[in-house]
């Protein structure tokens, strides 16, 4: 299952975003007067094909990795005299340009629709509420419980917002102005010199390096209930139990338990194996041994105990840190557009900076991490999976959109310097830089798929 899982939610991300990518490519050109000959989704051998009234072959194909749309063009095949007027070479430079435009578009069109939708629905969100800072945090003055509202001018309601503003900040080694509220409702300013960061770190670790980390309830590590049948009810856990340690590791906290439960779990082959529990119960210590369970809607070992009540001030303080944003269809509206262009206005400056070498290709990712993340999201519900869909559709138009040949963008490019240039580029130049594309495309392709892996054994 820790297979079938993300295979499958991977060939439904990218069947879902494929079809529509290649649907802009197909209504365009059918609203220019281009004969479509096949609507292909995925490569290789079809699994499923018929053809239309309208003559294009619609067909389903074995790898599930893209598609394409097959439009009739002189310098692929012979045309019949009749037909000539419908194939793309004979259409003006505007509107093979809209035609090859249109996929990238669309692809923006569903990541703005399905934040719309995210945000109908209602998606859990963590604010920027800060837990203990540390090092350049603490220096400028941060506070534990402070709420980051604005960053350079730039409003945050969430920690992946802060995050998207913060990371281009810290890898251009520049000054972060932010804008706290304190519980009582009072504001400060801090500045955060990032110059200060090391050369290596990571960009996945940002926050870590800047010394701010999200608040989380600090809930005791006492038992709050024991799920009936569950491991720990069979060996004898109950309710009110204060954890000591497990497996020896110091517990002080539950969110030590939270962490230390799945590590713990399982055996360097991933083969579930006992949990020591040192409690105390009633003031006399105790050694109980649990056998855990996977859970099979997480995928994650359990011994089915849960956290204590929670005090009334830490339920205030939640309410403050955590929430469910669900809008109104016209307030969700724009919102979506927000995001497409927050997220999309981030996702453009990491590719810059990867190009530049200011920001690290560890950041590039191949199928096998899309899978693992659709297999994630999906697990989390309807909006979490939406949100992973914008994301990656995002990231689809974005990079079909990269001048390279063989891409949307190269195409583009073609055009372009047909418009200056006052006639097509050479066919010969044009083959050239397919076979230029092709390897960029494949190097890309290749350090994507070395970072996977390098996740996978990390």
């Amino acid at each position: 299952m820790d297979v079938i899982g993300p295979i499958f939610w991977l060939i439904v991300a990218l069947g879902l975003l494929v079809t529509f990518h290649e649907f802009g490519h197909f209504w365009v050109a059918r609203r220019c007067g281009v004969r479509v000959l096949v609507f292909s989704v995925g490569f290789g051998r079809p699994l499923w094909s018929r053809t239309g009234a309208d003559g294009t072959r619609y067909q389903v194909a074995a790898i599930p990795l893209g598609g394409y749309v097959k439009m009739q063009d002189e310098r692929v095949a012979p045309v019949p005299t009749d037909q000539t007027s419908e194939s793309f070479n004979r259409k003006p430079v505007g509107q093979r340009i809209a035609i090859v435009a249109a996929g990238p578009i669309f692809n923006l069109v569903f990541a703005a629709a399905a934040f719309w939708l995210m945000f109908m629905i209602g998606i859990a969100a963590m604010r920027p509420v800060i837990g203990e800072p540390t090092g350049i945090a603490l220096e400028a003055g941060l506070q534990a419980k402070d709420e980051i509202q604005v960053i350079n001018g730039e409003p945050v309601n969430t920690w992946t917002h802060a995050l998207l503003t913060l990371v281009p900040i810290a890898l251009d080694r520049g000054v972060a102005e932010l804008e706290v509220e304190t519980i009582g409702q009072s504001r400060r300013t801090a500045r955060l010199d990032l110059s200060q960061l090391p050369a290596d770190f990571k960009e996945s670790q940002t926050l870590e390096a800047i010394g701010l980390s999200p608040w989380r309830p600090e809930l005791p590590a006492s038992i709050g209930a024991v799920s009936e049948g569950s491991p720990a009810s069979l060996s004898g856990l109950a309710a009110g139990d204060l954890i000591v340690a497990i497996n020896d590791r110091p517990v002080s906290r539950w969110a030590d338990i939270v962490s230390i439960i799945p590590e713990e779990a399982q055996n360097a082959n991933g083969e579930l194996q006992p949990l020591v529990f040192s409690l105390e119960r009633r003031g006399e210590p105790l050694i109980v041994s649990v056998e855990p369970m996977m859970d099979t809607d997480t995928g994650r070992p359990v011994v089915g105990i849960q956290a204590p009540e929670l005090t009334e001030a830490q339920r205030t303080e939640i309410t403050r840190a955590f929430v469910i944003e669900r809008l109104g269809p016209l307030e969700s509206l724009g919102r979506g557009l927000s995001e497409t262009w927050r997220l999309s206005a981030a996702t453009v400056g990491m590719l810059g900076r990867m190009i530049v070498g200011r920001a690290s290709l560890d950041n590039l990712s191949g199928p096998i991490t899309v899978a693992r993340l659709a297999d994630q999201s999906a697990r989390l519900g309807l909006s979490r999976f939406l949100f992973f869909l914008g994301i990656i559709s995002l990231s689809l138009a974005i990079i079909n959109l990269l001048p390279i040949p063989m891409l949307d963008g190269g195409h583009l490019m073609y055009y372009l310097i047909e418009i200056f240039k006052g006639s097509p580029v050479s066919e010969q130049t044009q083959a050239l830089g397919q076979y230029l594309g092709v390897i960029l495309v494949v190097m890309l392709m290749g350090i994507a798929i070395f970072n996977d892996i390098l996740r996978l054994i990390a």
